[in-house]
């Protein structure tokens, strides 16, 4: 066979470089992938990298099929009509299908003065640079963590071990996701860092100073170094292509992850809302809606009919200080459950998924087409039936 299929991948994420692993099972398939950086970011590891106690860099070489072209620049547009990618240094890329999975970054904050005083840490660059001020910073000057979810409370936790004063600003409650019985456990094991945790109706944040954050109640807490970590946000590429989205900026799609404006393209990971009912923004998802992306082109390619999606979840798993983790045990539907694993269990359940979601993708690289996902929903049609008739 010859290779007269030319698949590109935009995005280097989880999802993307599953799907861009996956789709060399066919020898008539060529795979490009686009990605702005040389590297691959192990994004759940951030906040190791912030607080210095770990790296969040693995090379495209150790994860990627030899298969695969890296382009490392940044899609500027997707023209679907002429099927092509143009790239910001002025470069295009043709494609016959196209898989969307540029993944997420961190959200623009509206608030007052956050966008000027306030880091995030949603992507490497940004980690970087805040891990650059914390270096410069005394141990004692007050960190506030603005956003009380998964990447809050793990960078608040991780700075509060190393030893630092650190505030956790949630907004309204501690991590919504977690089943209240969960949160409390979280917050106790917060205070003992260290931690003061700042919740409740008026823990809204209304501005952002240099050195301080104001809230709605009108108190104002000292802020040496504040970190914005409240939401996340997606490119808007597919908007700025003429595709459809969601209110969030999504490639909206239909249950095959193939989008409703065009069959040829396809979207995975925290970019594509199918049937505008999308999973929770996570790597938990991201590796399952690869695999199934480059399954749907390969079926359409093949001549076959693509599958639904079927991909559920256990819970979240989250840090809680170097070498200690809470998994929160959740329904397959992504509905926190009562109970929780923690001490040495959640610690090395924690530290195996580090390694293991990087193993998952060097090993589709190696034997493309051996991945599969335990966890499915096979709820999802009921929901989205009853959505529909509402």
């Amino acid at each position: 066979m010859t290779d007269n299929n030319r698949v590109v991948v935009v995005g280097g994420g989880y999802a993307g470089v599953m799907a861009a692993n996956r789709l060399t099972q066919r020898d008539d398939v060529s795979v490009t992938l686009i990605n702005p950086r040389p590297n691959f970011v192990h994004r759940i590891r951030l906040h190791q990298l912030v607080g210095a106690t770990g790296d969040a860099v693995v090379r495209y070489h150790d994860i990627l099929a030899d298969r695969v072209r890296l382009v490392v620049d940044t899609a500027s547009r997707i023209d679907a009509a002429g099927r092509t990618v143009l790239l910001a240094n002025g470069g295009t890329v043709p494609y016959d299908y196209l898989v969307y999975a540029v993944g997420s970054g961190s959200a623009v904050p509206s608030v007052p003065g956050a966008a000027q005083y306030a880091h995030g840490m949603a992507g490497l660059e940004e980690a970087q640079r805040l891990r650059a001020v914390l270096d410069t910073t005394p141990t004692m000057a007050v960190v506030t963590v603005v956003g009380a979810g998964a990447t809050g409370i793990e960078v608040a936790a991780e700075l509060a071990a190393e030893g630092r004063t650190v505030t956790l600003v949630c907004g309204k409650v501690l991590h919504p996701y977690l089943h209240p019985r969960i949160r409390r456990k979280f917050a106790k094991r917060l205070t003992k860092l260290g931690v003061t945790i700042i919740d409740g109706p008026g823990a809204k944040v209304t501005a952002v100073r240099r050195e301080a954050v104001l809230l709605a109640d009108g108190r104002e807490l000292p802020s040496t170094v504040t970190i914005w970590t409240a939401g996340l946000s997606v490119p808007d590429l597919a908007a700025r292509s003429g595709l459809t989205t969601d209110t969030a900026g999504r490639l909206l799609t239909d249950e095959t992850l193939t989008s409703i404006d065009d069959a040829r393209i396809v979207a995975a990971g925290d970019s594509a809302a199918p049937s505008d009912m999308p999973l929770r923004m996570s790597c938990q998802a991201a590796n399952p809606l690869g695999a199934h992306a480059a399954d749907t082109v390969l079926a359409r390619i093949g001549g076959g009919q693509p599958k639904t999606i079927a991909i559920g979840f256990f819970g979240q798993c989250v840090s809680l200080g170097h070498g200690v983790a809470t998994v929160q045990i959740a329904s397959k539907n992504d509905i926190a459950k009562g109970f929780a694993v923690g001490g040495f269990l959640g610690a090395k359940i924690k530290s195996s998924s580090f390694s293991g979601l990087i193993g998952h993708l060097a090993d589709e690289a190696h034997k493309p087409g051996s991945y599969t996902w335990k966890f499915r929903d096979d709820s999802r049609n009921q929901r989205l039936q009853a959505l529909a008739a509402r």
